[in-house]
Parts: C-alpha cells; structure tokens; sequence
C-alpha cells in the first residue's frame, strides 16, 4: 500500500495530534469518500467537471477552465484574514453576495464554484472545506503537486472585512496585504506564481485590462497568465524571465494593473529565476504555500489530521429494521490500492451480534467487474475494487433480538479488523421499512424510526442538512417524533412523524438523545420519496 508523509504547515503554531482514523467516524469517514472515491464506482464525482482540464461549467470554448476559477475563488476567500485578530481566512465568506459585491472579488467566478461545491457540504463537511478541497483537486488532477487535505473548517456567519490584493495597487501594499494574511515577501512571489500557473483575467471581470477578443473559441475574452493556462508547470515563470510572457498583469500597457510584474521583480528576480530553472523546486514551493493557504482558518478553528485513504473501509448503504422484526443491512466493502489481476482477492465477512458474541456464519462478499474505481495519491494513480454484501440482492438479514456491534473481514486469509476492534456497527436507532410516502405527493408522508427497546429516550428525531445552492447556505430542519400508539413486538419501539407539510429537505437522518449520548442512524440519508405509497 502507498501511503506517503505530508508536510503540515500552519499559519498559527498549533499541536495537531494524527489521531489514526478509525471507521466509523462520520466526519472523516465523508472527507475521505470525497477526497478519494475520486474516478469509477461509487465516485464522489468531483473529478470528472476537472476533465479535460480546459472544461468550463459553462461550455466549451470560453477559455476558462473549473481548475483556474476554484483556484481563485480559495484564494479570494482566504485573502481576509488577518494573522493580528486571528479572523478571517478559509471560511465560506466568500458565498456572501456582500463579499462577492465588492470591487476586489469582480467576476462570476465564485458564484459558480460555490453553487457547484457546496452541494456535498452536510454537518461534518463545511463549505470552507470543499473550497480547499476543490483547490487540491484541481492542482492534481491537472498535473500539479499533491496536497495534504484536513477537514473541520468551520464556514462564517457573516462577511469577512475586505482584504483581497487589486492589481492597480502598488507593491507596498501587497506586501502588506500578504503580511496580514501570514506571507513574507517571498512567499507573496510564490503564492502568486503558483497561482496563476492556472487561469487568466477575463475582460467581463476586467474590462479595462483585458479587450474584447471576439474569439469563438474564447467567448470570455480570457487573457492567460501563461501559455499553458489550464495545466500545472512553471512556465509562468519560464516564460516571465524569457521575456516571452502574454500575462496581462506583466504586459499591459497601463502599468498601474501590472501588479505581477511589481511583485515579481520585487527581488530581483531571484524567485522566479529559481521556479524557471527548477520545475522540481516550483512544484514542491507550491506543494508547501497552497497547503498553508487553506489551512489559513480563524484562530479558533482546530483542523482534522490530514485524511488519508483507508486501506479497508465499508460503506453501509442502510441498516433498516423491516416488518418482520428483523435488520436488513446493506452495503459494500472498498479495497484501496489493489490490483485485481495479481491479487485475486477473495473478501469474507463476519459479524458479531450487539453482545459481541460472533454470530458464526461467514458471508463472501461479491464483486463484479465494474465495481473499481481509481484515485491519484503520491504522484501515482491508485485502483480500488468494491465488494458487495451479497444476499438478496445485497441485503443481509439480522435477527433483531441479537442484533449487530461490529463486523470483521478477512481478505485472502488475512483478518482486518482495525487491530482488533472491528468495524463497529450502532443499532440504537433505525429507520423502518414501514415507512411510506403521500399517494398524492412523494415528499410527503409519515416517516417510521426504530429505537431498541428499554433505552429511556429523552428525544428521538430526524434531521436533514442540505445546501440551498441559491442563497448558499446550508438549510438545517429537525422533526421531534412521538412514539407509536401501536409499538412494534419485539426488542423496538416505532417512533413517528407525519409530514402533511412541504419541507425544504429530501432526506434525512434519525438521532435518538439517551442520557448524555446522541446515537444516530447509520448509512446514507433516509430519501423520503423512495418509499412505497402509504397504505
């Protein structure tokens, strides 16, 4: 298994202690899946708007590119943090129309790239964080260094003040404007360099800098930076120090706008002869200034380890407790790095019931020839290969009265079991079959959740999370249900809510308050509209 070290750089002196990542953990568990089911079955499909590396959400043609915009739009909302008040930095405030008003954030650039990446954000994943990693994703995917990825970003309430560096500006002030933002001078060449290895002004953003090109393969009129505007390479630099460069922050003919030929030259070139004369070294200088920028968070936020991909790790598509009173599990298991011709892996399942005792029946789980997928990780592009939890149809069956607290699996004889503590599975509340939607409407209906027995609940509820990709927040709702007149037989209760109401939610997840613990339902979010009619 390829698993490399990452360098961790931050802009405050902070002790991160890499806690291993153990499954199930909710939070990590999901940065990892987006930040590695990257190409294939089962993807988190956010790679595939990065290929090709010129695609535009808005067609072809326009020469822009996806890669160039996320890049900016990190940047511009890192670039209000100040390193004196600990505010500002990586937070979503860029999403605020406010922010995105303001003379220094001109374009649709960030509008664009928040409607599109903050889709995943949920509970355990911010909109700060998919801004850093759709950053990550699109340095790689286009040729670029890797970057180490955390999570626990926390998103703003409010607007950040202004911060961002303007061209017309001059170099004292970007100097000092990068100084707020934690960067020296030198870091400020290389910031900037590494930026805009990618994307170019556009003349909607920039009228007076950049002329209408009436060009049909470049219907925005993008200037370019360099001559490889949608790839990772240093000709940025190359071409700087040969002369030869079209950037228009270097070459127009109003030399208040050149602000990278200020910044550039504000050593003497020394910086950026090095990045031309060393790919090697502009790749790793860029490798270390990206990471520090989206890690630039406010004072209080407390980053997750750098989330690596798990060698073993399930994917529970549900535990549902059905009529017959029994759980019906099912899922899928993901093998990283591995290679299907040479390995022939054979994968075994085992579990043990809510007690621990095992309950003695090994299940082979199956895979079919296109449940792989693949994943760049060091440099080197790494398959996976999904096995299905097999019987009907991938359901397994679960007497309710034993139930289930772990599962343990065993690959071409070796037992992985995340060193003896097995995959943990929480049975404490399900979401139940008899769930059922509104014969005139399938958003509507009554929604049926299983708690064991005997627990003493002091809530039991639903709750949803989902990004409004029109006013960019992330809309939270939460249903309190009522225990059923009619409990089921057996070791559940059924608690319920009817929903005669429209709501702003689709699917949901079940929690049940017992003491001072929360537990909640496990798999992936409960679709309302995916249940059968009422009766």
């Amino acid at each position: 298994m390829r698993f490399g070290a990452s360098p961790a750089f931050f802009i405050f002196i902070r002790l991160t202690i890499a806690v291993p990542h153990v499954w199930p953990n909710p939070q990590l568990d999901y940065l990892e899946r987006l930040r590695f089911d990257q190409e294939g079955y089962n993807t988190a499909d956010l790679t595939g708007i990065l290929q090709p590396c010129d695609f535009h959400l808005s067609g072809a043609g326009t020469g822009r590119s996806n890669a160039g915009d996320w890049i900016r739009t990190a940047f511009h909302d890192m670039a209000t943090h100040d390193v004196t008040t600990g505010k500002g930095g990586l937070d979503g405030s860029i999403r605020f129309a406010e922010e995105q008003a303001r003379p220094e954030n001109p374009g649709d650039h960030f509008a664009r790239t928040v409607r599109f990446l903050g889709v995943p954000a949920d509970q355990y994943v911010s909109l700060a964080d998919m801004l850093a990693l759709g950053l990550i994703l699109a340095v790689e995917q286009c040729g670029g260094p890797e970057i180490p990825f955390r999570g626990g970003r926390v998103d703003a309430l409010a607007p950040n003040d202004p911060g961002v560096p303007e061209p017309q500006q001059d170099l004292e002030s970007h100097i000092a404007s990068f100084a707020k933002q934690g960067f020296n001078a030198t870091e400020m060449i290389g910031l900037v360099a590494c930026g805009h290895t990618f994307g170019g002004v556009q003349h909607t953003a920039f009228p007076d800098l950049v002329p209408e090109l009436n060009d049909p393969e470049n219907t925005e009129s993008n200037a370019p930076f360099d001559s490889t505007f949608v790839t990772f390479d240093n000709n940025v630099a190359s071409e700087y120090i040969a002369g030869t460069t079209t950037n228009p922050l270097i070459v127009n003919s109003n030399d208040t706008m050149n602000s990278d030929k200020r910044i550039f030259a504000s050593d003497g070139n020394a910086t950026m002869t090095s990045f031309a004369s060393n790919a090697d070294h502009f790749r790793s200088t860029c490798s270390d200034l990206l990471t520090r920028m989206i890690e630039t968070v406010p004072a209080a936020v407390e980053l997750t380890p750098v989330i690596e991909p798990l060698r073993i790790k399930p994917e529970i598509e549900e535990l549902l407790y059905t009529a017959g009173g029994a759980l019906n599990l099912r899922g899928a298991l993901r093998l990283w790095d591995v290679n299907l011709d040479l390995d022939h892996p054979i994968v075994r399942m085992e579990r043990k019931d809510r007690d621990g005792t095992p309950s003695n029946d090994t299940i082979e789980l199956k895979h079919e020839a296109w449940m792989t997928g693949s994943a760049l990780h060091n440099g080197l592009r790494v398959s996976t290969a999904w096995y299905w939890f097999p019987e009907e149809q991938s359901n397994i069956i679960i007497d309710e009265t034993r139930g289930v607290g772990s599962l343990v699996f065993n690959v071409n004889g070796q037992q992985e079991d995340q060193g003896g503590l097995g995959f943990a599975i929480d049975d404490t509340v399900l979401f139940a079959a008899s769930s059922c939607t509104s014969n005139s409407n399938s958003l509507l209906g009554r929604i049926d959740v299983a708690v064991r027995r005997g627990l003493s609940p002091s809530k039991v509820y639903i709750k949803s999370y989902a990004f409004d990709r029109n006013t960019a927040e992330l809309i939270t709702e939460e249903f309190e249900l009522i225990l059923s007149s009619s409990p089921a037989a057996g070791s559940y209760d059924i608690w319920s809510i009817s929903l005669g109401a429209m709501t702003r939610s689709i699917s949901f997840r079940a929690h049940v308050n017992i003491g001072n613990s929360t537990h909640s339902s496990l798999g992936r979010e409960f679709v309302l509209r995916n249940q059968p009619k009422c009766l």
